[in-house]
């Protein structure tokens, strides 16, 4: 895509720090670096995010990340990592090619906070729910 950040850096127009890449992904480090070693996971071929990957493309893409994040957090000494996805704007996404971020932890005050907040289940709604969805991927 033309003015895609990621696509620049796939066809080497914009230095990047890489750290990983095979024929169809590449990993480089964020320039944002939320905290050290903040890592993206770029498929080389664009598409806007998981919700418009193919299966194959997908596990592509997820395939390294475990090799990635273990020598993350050893070269890091990190204490744990988040896997991050955003997809589409109200999910917090920015750029708008696929991307993984892989992001070490450190300590509670590391300046990466993700916060659940837990409501009492509903058992029946979510029997119903989860029906509907396993019919839609059957589907």
């Amino acid at each position: 895509m033309e003015n895609c950040i990621f696509c620049k850096i796939v066809a080497g127009e914009i230095p990047a720090s890489k750290i990983y890449e095979d024929s169809e992904v590449i990993a480089f480090l964020d320039i944002s670096q939320a905290t050290k070693g903040h890592t993206l996971v770029v498929p080389k071929k664009h598409v806007r995010n998981v919700l418009e990957m193919s299966e194959e493309m997908a596990s592509q893409l997820f395939s390294p990340i475990p090799k990635i994040a273990r020598a993350l957090k050893k070269v890091t000494s990190a204490s744990g990592l988040n896997i991050i996805n955003n997809n589409e704007t109200i999910a917090g996404q920015t750029v708008f090619h696929a991307h993984i971020h892989l992001l070490p932890r450190y300590n509670k005050e590391d300046g990466l906070a993700i916060h659940f907040t837990e409501h009492d289940p509903n058992f029946e709604e979510l029997g119903l729910l989860a029906g509907n969805i396993q019919k839609e991927i059957q589907a």
